[in-house]
């Protein structure tokens, strides 16, 4: 796993030194043009309640929001409205264009699905670069990443190869990336109930002693329905999970 993550690192590293030099442009509010990568890149930003209190001097956090494989990137208002109501400045970010091929249906994963997760940690970065000198009063420093089931791993990923640049992260039932082992950095997963996670993505008892990690099963839940479209509990449920964790 640690020579996976280091392949993974050189190659982001590789790319990410041609798109953080490259001309870029907005074509509108909505997307974003990374040119070196021919890639147009939807995105939903919404600003915290207590936007005016954010300065240069006093900068408010960042949440980037990570969708699920399939689900549109602006169904997880109900996690973006938690971050808002705590001073967060949200970024819901489109990871998949339908030029990109599928996702892949083979294992092992760690190796299948590398392409798409590397692809998606490229995105953030390039976009962490493009937005913290539009919007100089927000902290893109420290993060938190939220993301559902691929967009937890792609979040997870991301935190493992730049650690100091992560702060926080949430996911809903992600399954297949580790969830990094580092002290620095607070995780909640919240997990569903009908499919179990690849082997060592989860703290097992002796490193939740050790790490600041909070695994909660959420009973009845299913994988799919994780995202704004879920059964009402549901939603409400993981908007409470959040709110809490957030408060801690």
């Amino acid at each position: 796993m640690k020579k996976t993550l280091k392949k993974l690192f050189i190659l982001s590293t590789l790319t990410l030194t041609t798109s953080i030099i490259s001309t870029t442009s907005y074509a509108n509010d909505d997307v974003i043009i990374d040119k070196s990568r021919s890639r147009a890149i939807p995105i939903n930003i919404t600003l915290p309640s207590n936007n005016a209190k954010c300065t240069a001097q006093e900068k408010c956090p960042v949440a980037f929001i990570n969708a699920g494989y399939g689900i549109s990137h602006n169904e997880y208002t109900f996690a973006s409205n938690v971050f808002n109501q705590r001073g967060y400045l949200t970024v819901a970010v489109a990871h998949e264009l339908k030029t990109d091929p599928d996702l892949n249906r083979e294992q092992p994963y760690l190796t299948t699905r590398v392409e798409n997760w590397h692809r998606g940690v490229v995105t953030l970065k390039f976009l962490v670069n493009e937005l913290a000198s539009k919007y100089p009063t927000y902290d893109f420093t420290k993060l938190a990443l939220f993301g559902h089931s691929n967009g937890g791993d792609i979040s997870a990923l991301y935190g493992s190869i730049y650690p100091n640049e992560v702060s926080t992260i949430i996911t809903l039932d992600h399954r297949r990336m580790l969830i990094p082992r580092n002290k620095n950095i607070r995780v909640l997963t919240l997990r569903g109930s009908d499919y179990p996670a690849d082997a060592n993505v989860l703290l097992n008892d002796s490193e939740l002693d050790k790490f600041p990690v909070k695994q909660i099963l959420i009973e009845k839940s299913r994988h799919n329905d994780m995202y704004d479209g879920g059964q009402k509990w549901l939603v409400d449920r993981m908007s409470k999970n959040i709110e809490i964790f957030l408060g801690n």
